[in-house]
């Protein structure tokens, strides 16, 4: 009879170490220009079409007096035409502040909000920067899901954005 209690209850407590994952990295990479503002970044997964399917984090300023920060969100042209144009923001769990300069780290795992209901198929993780007094600059990193191996998928921008690595896990 005990055993028959714990085998369930181990299995339970086990699934999550199992579950599929994803991590992504983002460089915000240094510029050398006379007008420094962080930029607005907006992170997403979308379908081969380019359809929307999840927001992953969007990064602005929250902290400017009325909502001012929102404004400058749909200088992130692509995201703001397939999602952020019909959400009520702050997004519990996707808005954050701005980054400064770095490399910065999300982990998703498969039983979050984001991933949950994710069909299997072929996805891009897409990454858009815009900056004021900057420029605009969006990256696709295209994978498989639910992933069937551990790997690792990488963009590199030119300008607002630095390196983007996704690593997948089973």
């Amino acid at each position: 009879m005990r055993k028959r209690l714990l085998l369930p209850l181990c299995s339970l407590l086990a699934a999550p170490a199992f579950a599929a994952g994803l991590q992504v990295g983002v460089e915000i990479p240094r510029l050398e220009v006379a007008e420094y503002h962080r930029p607005y970044v907006a992170i997403w997964l979308e379908k081969p079409d380019q359809q929307h399917v999840a927001d992953l984090a969007v990064w602005y300023d929250l902290k400017m007096k009325d909502k001012e920060g929102e404004k400058w969100l749909k200088d992130l042209r692509q995201w703001w035409r397939r999602s952020g144009r019909g959400l009520e923001l702050p997004v519990d769990g996707v808005s954050g502040a701005t980054r400064a300069v770095g490399t910065h780290s999300l982990s998703f795992a498969g039983d979050s909000a984001q991933l949950k209901d994710l069909p299997a198929g072929e996805y891009s993780l897409v990454v858009e920067a815009a900056r004021e007094v900057g420029g605009r600059e969006l990256l696709r990193v295209p994978f498989a899901w639910p992933p069937r191996q551990a790997e690792q998928h990488q963009a590199q921008g030119k300008s607002e954005l630095g390196a983007v690595t996704l690593q997948l896990t089973p």
